[in-house]
């Protein structure tokens, strides 16, 4: 499970708006200025354009300001506030400057540039830049509240996934010693009978341990190298109980590649030696398989001697499975334990079948 990916910026799709507004406004400006009887098509090119030539340097200073103000999206009323307070410094100067840039084109063309008495230019362009800053400002609210939201999700995302890793490796490093404490128990159980099978043993489980120890600091592996691990483990077993037991592996070789949890068949394997092969007199017979459903996974041991009882409860190895399962997984993956009629287990993992 990786952490979430950062989301794009709004500055970019503000960026765009804003360029398709300024496209559409002088589209505007030069029909009006056609359909009125113009015919110096360059005079509304260069009205318009110098408007939105000093809007956009506003624009820019205000959206690089805006970032400043992000800690009040949750007050409204005082982003709003703080934001309109330059308005009635910027909305004269902006009027200012526009006017300024036209007459000063128009006298290096040797023109004048004619236009209403200045107070009426004022009330008028000033109303009106009034109204656009409004806008502006609305559009900039929505758009940094909507990035705000997305940043505040992303980041409990991560938190979320983080925190499933940590536990999820907890759990997982929780299996070292109750593993190594049982396989140590398989071993004592042999000293006093057969001391070089013991010996054997201990160097069988310093090997095994030493790759336990690295793979189970993963919370997750390839069914492949899941295998290996549980095979080495077999291998303690089965010379302790080599007159016993008959223990098989059916594994599809195609689903090697497949992601599980670490360490997850080893506690399933353990309990058909400890429930089924330590209490039978007979010989036993385990079988592991792997098999794909579809896009599901199912993992099998399957054992001709144990038993269950009416209500069976999980021990530190299962309950630790099922909480690897459900903290990994949610309801997408679970641990089914059934009392075969013949007589023995079936305990079958499914889970998802990533690789």
């Amino acid at each position: 499970m990786g952490v979430p990916a950062a989301r794009p910026r709004p500055a970019l799709g503000f960026a765009l708006a804003w360029a398709t507004f300024c496209v559409l406004l002088i589209t505007v400006g030069v029909q009006d200025y056609l359909r009125q009887g113009g015919t110096k098509l360059w005079q509304p090119l260069f009205w318009d354009g110098s408007a939105l030539l000093v809007a956009s340097l506003i624009v820019a200073l205000q959206w690089r300001r805006a970032a400043a103000l992000d800690g009040n999206l949750q007050r409204p009323w005082r982003w709003f506030l703080l934001h309109l307070r330059v308005l009635p410094i910027i909305a004269p100067v902006y009027v200012a400057v526009v006017f300024a840039l036209r007459h000063g084109v128009y006298a290096l063309l040797g023109q004048t540039y004619d236009h209403e008495p200045w107070s009426v230019v004022f009330r008028y362009e000033i109303l009106k830049f009034c109204m656009f800053y409004l806008l502006f400002a609305a559009i900039v609210f929505g758009l940094r509240s909507h990035a705000a939201l997305n940043q505040a999700q992303l980041r409990l995302a991560r938190e979320r996934a983080l925190t499933q890793e940590a536990q999820l490796l907890q759990l997982t490093q929780q299996i070292e010693p109750h593993f190594l404490f049982n396989a140590l128990n398989t071993v004592a159980a042999t000293i006093a009978t057969d001391a070089e099978l013991a010996e054997r043993l201990v160097t069988q489980l310093a090997s095994l341990l030493r790759a336990a120890t690295d793979l189970a600091r993963r919370p997750q592996t390839t069914l492949d190298e899941e295998l290996r691990l549980l095979q080495a483990y077999a291998a303690i077993m089965c010379q302790r109980f080599a007159d016993r037991v008959d223990l098989r592996f059916d594994i599809d070789p195609r689903l090697g590649e497949c992601i599980v949890p670490t360490l997850c068949l080893q506690p399933l394997l353990e309990n058909a030696f400890r429930h089924g092969v330590e209490r039978s007199s007979e010989r036993t017979t385990i079988a592991v398989r792997a098999e794909r459903d579809g896009e599901r996974l199912r993992l099998i041991v399957q054992d001709n001697a144990g038993r269950l009882t009416a209500a069976p409860t999980d021990g530190v190895g299962l309950g630790n499975l099922r909480q690897r399962l459900a903290t990994r997984y949610g309801a997408l993956a679970h641990l089914n334990l059934q009392a075969l009629a013949q007589g023995g287990v079936l305990a079958v993992i499914e889970l998802p079948c990533v690789s």
